[in-house]
């Protein structure tokens, strides 16, 4: 027989089962778009315990609407062998650009991350972040729907060693610590420029305050550079780098 009560029970214990034991982890990511899918997938490949907090009820930030909803998107060929490594169809343009589509690409990433081990919580969204000692060392994370109908209702908390801000253009966890701590400044992001933001979105892609680490949309965002629209090269490479500084640092 199949009991509705069993069913919610299922539901209920499953969940909370992954939650609890995400309540601590190596790195807390903010934003399952595709730098933090990539750089989550990166570390839990090298066995890092990583969860992503993210606000949406759906993941892949904005590439699965591709460019203004034909959902194709471009990669150059630097960021070739990272969807080569996802397995994902890619078609050669021309001036060593390649198309792919954006609904493959943004599943293989987060199907690949979660099957090496990331967690990964939509529906919630970070709120505060933890700081100790002049560090952050963790996130503070509430329900969507609570922002959204703007209910007083106080968050939770998780421990991590390293907070990847991966949000997007508003980089909104480095906001936080401008807002709360000092020390960081976001100049927010520029006007597209496809060949200048993928340029400086690596260099942009580090660790901006002790323990919180920039990369995507958010990393440009920071530092002042331009958006780029559906070319996505720099933002894989962007999510891959940050995970090379976080187990660089340990």
């Amino acid at each position: 027989m199949i009991d509705e009560k069993i069913i919610s029970q299922a539901i209920i214990e499953s969940y909370m089962k992954e939650l609890i034991s995400s309540l601590e982890v190596d790195v807390a990511i903010a934003g399952a778009g595709p730098s933090g899918l990539i750089c989550s997938y990166y570390l839990a490949k090298e066995g890092v315990k990583v969860a992503i907090f993210e606000r949406n009820l759906k993941v892949g930030g904005g590439m699965p609407g591709g460019g203004m909803m034909f959902n194709r998107i471009v990669v150059q060929e630097e960021a070739k062998s990272i969807m080569e490594e996802f397995n994902i169809t890619l078609e050669e343009y021309k001036d060593n650009l390649y198309t792919a589509s954006s609904i493959e690409t943004i599943s293989a990433f987060t199907y690949k991350a979660i099957k090496k081990g990331v967690k990964i919580f939509n529906l919630i969204g970070v709120e505060d972040v933890i700081i100790r000692e002049n560090r952050v060392g963790g996130v503070v994370l509430n329900w969507t729907s609570v922002e959204i109908a703007n209910l007083h209702v106080d968050p939770l908390g998780v421990k991590s060693k390293f907070v990847v801000d991966a949000t997007g253009h508003d980089s909104e966890i480095c906001r936080i610590v401008e807002k709360k701590v000092g020390g960081v400044e976001v100049k927010g992001e520029k006007s597209m420029w496809a060949e200048k933001g993928e340029e400086e979105i690596i260099e942009n892609t580090k660790e901006v305050y002790p323990g919180l680490i920039v990369c995507g949309m958010a990393a440009n965002a920071f530092y002042g550079s331009p958006r780029m629209g559906a070319i996505f090269g720099g933002m894989l490479l962007s999510g891959k780098k940050a995970a090379e500084i976080i187990i660089t640092q340990g």
